[in-house]
């Protein structure tokens, strides 16, 4: 039986690293993981939707929004969840070199 890596799939499915199908994969995915953190670590604390809301100034629905299918969350959201829920976020910024071909 012949086997497949994880990155040779991803490459297959979504194109290489740079393309913008895999670019909207990985950031998908990102997107994903941090909403399901969000929600283990509020149930961790014990709070429910409404609890949370009220915590950071939002509503239940604004919660169970960034908890199940928020595409777009903003940085200054993210900081007040995390806040509340007695965790760190960090950020990593990373450039992307661009290479100009000159004739």
């Amino acid at each position: 039986m012949k086997g497949i890596t994880v990155e040779a799939l991803k490459e297959k499915t979504f194109g290489p690293i740079g393309s913008p199908k895999r670019n909207l994969y990985e950031q998908e995915l990102q997107m994903e993981i941090l909403r399901e953190e969000i929600k283990k670590l509020r149930k961790e604390n014990k709070l429910t939707q409404a609890q949370l809301g009220k915590l950071i100034g939002v509503q239940r629905a604004h919660i169970s929004k960034m908890e199940n299918n928020a595409k777009n969350i903003t940085i200054g959201t993210l900081v007040k969840v995390f806040n509340a829920l007695n965790a760190q976020i960090s950020f990593k910024v990373e450039t992307r070199e661009t290479v100009i071909n000159r004739v």
